[in-house]
């Protein structure tokens, strides 16, 4: 400017350093606009940061709640799964969003950087003219709208696989419903087996305890498998009746064997005409004796008869032990100690009393039964009940007391005293059967009673005359038997064993075919079945004051089993 010649009318022209000092101010102006331009760009798209994390967080919240909502009916599988689905989701869309944020910004800040100023602090070398800004804020202009249409894109990208996102979990939480919807179906279908099933175990275990309650001993079958409780056909009924008649008859028939082998006052004369002497005496030590000889063949063949009619009798007993159910194992125990003692006493009994009287005053069991259900079930005996219990009372008072007078069969007193003994016995039996129901298989149960006895048996015979050197009466030791009474000893056991499976056989057939309700009344016939088989085979009569106690007394427990099959029946009703 300085070299060329002035031109007319124009101004003087200004130094080269204001020039220069103005076009560096207008340069810092420049950059200051685009500074604080860019600022609020950047303020912005961290405002827009803080509000997609703001969304992300309130998605995560909302579907927290939905999870929250539906977390009782979610499989805890699933509800992890969906948790770190989430987790993972909401930390990859929190990285990449920071990620492009951090680039967008280090991009505008490279951006405003290079349009200010180069590095080192030169100037850069364009014309210093004021129009020459134009073109600069064009290209900011230019590079900040292509940047913000970037970030918009990536907004809108995101938006869109968020609502991808959340359209997927709409139709996975769908799909979850009707999963969900047909497992609670299935559960409910199959819980409903369940209850069917239980209810028809139930029904019969209660079966099985009317059976334990209403059979004198040996003890009772029980069914083999729990069934419905299905009507059955008229000819099965009848089959089964059939079966329980003679479950009784060898029941009687069984009694009756057990007074022949032992000795009375006088001998017994077998269908009047064959003396019978008897071989062993009925004391404490010989019913002991008797008993182990019985549970000898029992124990050999009852695993035989019990594969034969539950084939899983051995699985049921192995995976029992192996549960280490103290509680079950306490009471199938307890059971077989009390039945123990209950065929020691109705043995002795059997020897000093007629057999009649005897059988019929065992049946005070029915009484001692309910009164220790009421105690320890609390199962309040009904009117029915408490009538029944005043019968019994009254006909075993009738059965008993003429036998005070008669000394043709040993000693009344013990006989009758052994008698209730064996009742009340047996109904701890009846308790301890009924507590353990359900736990363990009848025949199962039953099988493993039979061992118990037969230890319990050998186990007395061995401690027996350690006691009676401490002090027990003598009249409980096992008395000399004669060496040719000692085959007769062994057959009669031997025959003994025989009829308590032969019974135990049919009394299960019997419950397998009519019910257990139905076999369970025909059991109340046992007195007057022994004291006819007593009469028939060896000639035993009785008053009849005593015959009308038996009837009394068999009236009474059949009113009972009666109560017992139709009071619920009533209830349902």
């Amino acid at each position: 400017m300085d070299i060329q010649p002035p031109k007319d009318g124009a101004r003087t022209p200004k130094p080269p350093e204001e020039v220069l000092n103005s076009f560096i101010k207008d340069l810092d102006s420049l950059r200051q606009n685009v500074t604080s331009q860019l600022s609020q760009d950047v303020e912005a798209l961290k405002n827009e940061k803080k509000q997609l994390k703001a969304d992300v967080e309130q998605l995560r919240q909302q579907y927290q709640k939905m999870q929250s909502q539906q977390l009782e009916s979610l499989s805890q599988k699933q509800i992890s799964q969906n948790q770190l689905w989430l987790k993972q989701l909401a930390q990859v869309l929190a990285n990449n969003l920071e990620e492009q944020l951090s680039k967008k910004l280090d991009l505008v800040r490279s951006n405003g950087e290079t349009s200010g100023a180069l590095p080192g602090g030169e100037l850069p070398m364009a014309n210093p003219s004021p129009l020459s800004q134009e073109p600069l804020r064009e290209s900011l202009a230019l590079s900040l709208q292509k940047t913000i249409a970037g970030l918009q894109e990536e907004l809108n990208s995101y938006q869109s696989n968020l609502s991808q996102q959340l359209s997927n979990m709409r139709s996975m939480e769908k799909q979850g419903e009707i999963i969900l919807e047909t497992l609670v179906d299935r559960l409910r279908q199959e819980l409903e087996d369940a209850a069917e099933y239980s209810s028809a175990w139930t029904d019969t275990e209660r079966a099985n305890e009317a059976a334990a309650e209403d059979a004198p001993a040996p003890p009772p079958a029980a069914v083999a498998q729990p069934t419905p409780a299905t009507p059955k056909p008229a000819s099965q009924v009848q089959l089964g009746l059939i079966f329980a008649v003679l479950s009784a008859i060898v029941l009687s028939l069984f009694n009756v064997s057990i007074k022949m082998i032992l000795k009375g006052a006088t001998p017994k004369m077998v269908f009047g005409a064959i003396p019978v002497e008897g071989v062993i005496t009925a004391g404490f030590g010989n019913s002991l004796l008797i008993l182990f000889l019985r549970m000898i063949v029992v124990c050999l063949l009852m695993p035989f008869l019990a594969a034969f009619l539950y084939p899983a009798v051995g699985n049921d007993i192995v995976r029992s032990i192996k549960s280490k159910d103290k509680d079950l194992w306490l009471k199938v125990i307890g059971s077989a100690f009390f039945l123990f003692l209950s065929q020691v006493c109705i043995y002795i009994a059997l020897g000093n009393v007629a057999t009649g009287i005897a059988i019929t005053l065992f049946f005070i069991y029915p009484i001692a039964t309910t009164l220790g259900a009421w105690f320890l079930f609390s199962d309040r005996p009904s009117i029915i009940r408490f009538l029944a219990m005043g019968g019994i009372t009254a006909g075993l008072i009738l059965a008993a007391k003429p036998s005070f007078g008669i000394a043709a069969f040993g000693n009344p007193v013990l006989g009758i005293i052994a008698a209730i003994a064996a009742g009340v016995t047996f109904a701890g039996y009846v308790l301890l059967t009924q507590m353990a129901a359900g736990k363990l298989h009848p025949i199962p149960f039953s099988l493993v009673n039979f061992c118990a006895i037969f230890v319990f048996s050998a186990l007395s015979l061995i401690l027996l005359p350690g006691l009676i050197g401490l002090g027990l009466p003598d009249s409980f030791s096992v008395s000399d038997i004669q060496p040719e009474a000692r085959l007769g000893l062994i057959i009669g056991g031997a025959i003994l064993g025989v009829l308590t499976l032969f019974s135990y056989l049919l009394n299960n057939f019997a419950i397998r075919y009519a019910g257990a309700a139905l076999a369970s009344v025909i059991g109340t016939l046992g007195p007057a079945l022994t004291a006819f088989f007593a009469w028939i085979v060896i000639k035993e009569t009785l008053l009849p004051i005593q015959l009308l106690g038996m009837v009394v007394v068999t009236l009474s427990v059949i009113a009972i089993s009666l109560e017992r099959i139709f009071a619920p029946k009533k209830k349902v009703s």
